[in-house]
């Protein structure tokens, strides 16, 4: 007796080719808690545009959630960087709570093109217990004439 492949057998057989590999590393890559961390967060205020390399400037917020809901944490440094890796400016001069789900923000305005291309934060966190750790990032936009950009860049954590 002969079977009839048929085109559901088809997509069952592409799904547990394609899915299950991409589910065995969803389910490798846990999220660890912690009870701190120094960040590096990539930044740019400005990126270049057209053949001639013209500056695009660009509003650059730093952006860091508690994305714990049960407890807080302390961001004990928030330090702004420029190309050359020169420190331009302390967010923070003392410690600041983040309550649970609660978020802080800095900007760097659209006119200040200190940092450069390569410009970056160093954010440092600690917290008590181990928690879920924060979500920091980098949102970056510009608008000239009717052209605009915006994208985004997460923390990456670095160890010293």
């Amino acid at each position: 007796m002969t079977k009839n492949f048929s085109f559901e057998h088809l997509l069952i057989l592409l799904c547990i080719f394609f899915v299950s590999p991409l589910s065995l590393y969803a389910a490798e890559k846990k999220i660890e808690l912690s009870k701190g961390q120094i960040l590096y967060v990539p930044a740019y205020s400005h990126i270049y545009s057209g053949n001639r390399e013209k500056p695009f400037l660009l509003t650059v917020t730093l952006s860091i959630r508690n994305i714990d809901p049960k407890h807080q944490i302390k961001i004990t440094l928030a330090d702004y960087y420029e190309t050359q890796g020169n420190l331009l400016k302390k967010q923070i001069d003392k410690p600041i709570t983040l309550n649970p789900l609660e978020s802080l923000r800095y900007v760097i305005p659209e006119r200040d093109k200190s940092g450069g291309s390569g410009a970056n934060f160093i954010v440092e966190w600690h917290s008590d217990k181990f928690v879920n750790p924060p979500v920091v990032e980098s949102i970056m936009i510009g608008t000239k004439s009717q052209q605009g950009i915006s994208f985004t860049s997460r923390g990456q954590e670095i160890f010293s």
